[in-house]
């Protein structure tokens, strides 16, 4: 019996020891709530912050691809199909989704005394070959630098037939030139083109192809915004 009793006083713990004990859990207790929302916060801005790395980073290889995929400056397009052209006037065939658009904005401004000519609409992959060549004999330039004034083949806005040259009936002798911008035509398609979802493809800011004030490009219809759609996103990394 003796031997049981000093066992107890070893094991048991007096009183007024147990309710420090107990004090002092409530007070870890009190800690840990006090401190875990700071856990939560810390722990869910780490998750924001990588969250937000890993997108960032995803967006720059999709940039980094489509700049792959460029060629001296150019992005690629597709040869729209016969199917989709038609006949606007001699020489000059356009994507149908862009037709209607593109006659009632001649109508309109020669309503208003301006008269727009069409120089060139729709070009065959083959036919901008023939283009982009011929240029090296003609002006015997490299290849960088006859990409300035002409897309490589398979590079060129036309071969989706949502591209268009507009020129100036009264102004001929401004046909592809720079001087265009000075014509009655292109200040009332830069006032209006917009309306008929027109807009200028190459304009002064562009660092790889020269700027044309007579080349103009459609974005009216779904299928044209997506044949844009890497042009337009580019464009609007530059403007940021």
């Amino acid at each position: 019996m003796k031997k049981t009793h000093e066992i107890k006083e070893v094991i048991d713990i007096p009183l007024a020891e147990r309710r420090y004990l107990v004090k002092e859990k409530l007070k870890l207790k009190k800690r840990i709530l006090f401190i875990s929302p700071f856990f939560i916060l810390f722990f869910s801005f780490i998750t924001f912050t990588i969250k937000n790395y890993l997108k960032i980073n995803t967006a720059n290889l999709e940039n980094a691809k489509e700049s792959d995929s460029s060629l001296l400056g150019h992005l690629p397009y597709k040869e729209t199909t016969k199917e989709k052209l038609v006949f606007i006037e001699p020489h000059i065939w356009v994507h149908k989704d862009m037709s209607q658009a593109l006659l009632q904005m001649q109508a309109d401004a020669k309503k208003e005394g301006v008269f727009l000519v069409f120089l060139s609409g729709f070009r065959s992959i083959k036919l901008q070959d023939e283009i982009f060549y011929s240029l090296k004999s003609i002006r015997n330039q490299i290849a960088s630098e006859r990409a300035r004034v002409s897309a490589p083949p398979g590079y060129s806005e036309h071969s989706t037939g949502f591209a268009i040259d507009i020129g100036d009936a009264n102004r001929r002798e401004t046909d592809f030139e720079v001087e265009f911008e000075n014509t009655i035509a292109f200040r009332w398609l830069k006032n209006n083109a917009a309306k008929y979802h027109f807009r200028l493809s190459f304009n002064k800011n562009n660092q790889n192809v020269d700027y044309e004030p007579w080349h103009w490009r459609y974005e009216g219809s779904i299928e044209a915004l997506k044949a844009f759609e890497a042009s337009n996103r580019k464009l609007k990394m530059l403007s940021n």
